[in-house]
């Protein structure tokens, strides 16, 4: 990863973890490559048992429903675009 690359993540991740000091909750930043493929595992394992999503580009946000109707959110500026299909008559 490049230096600037570099510098612009951990400056991302610091970024989030004083926003969550300001309310009193703590966050735990993941920048090693063993720590990150760890989380990457769990994230895809966790995305995988989803049963519907909701997307919803208009308030930046996907939500997915887990088994039992459990909800989780997922806010993003691009996500639901990605996810979006395009709007219009098909051809």
């Amino acid at each position: 990863m490049s230096g600037e690359h570099e510098e612009a993540r951990q400056a991302a991740a610091e970024h989030v973890v004083k926003l969550e000091e300001e309310l009193e909750a703590s966050g735990v930043p993941v920048l090693d490559q063993d720590g990150l493929a760890e989380a990457r595992a769990i994230l895809h394992k966790w995305i995988d048992e989803v049963v519907a999503t909701v997307v919803s580009p208009g308030l930046g946000r996907v939500t997915l429903i887990h088994p039992g109707g459990r909800q989780s959110s997922i806010v993003s500026p691009d996500l639901p675009f990605l996810m979006s299909k395009p709007v219009g008559p098909k051809a």
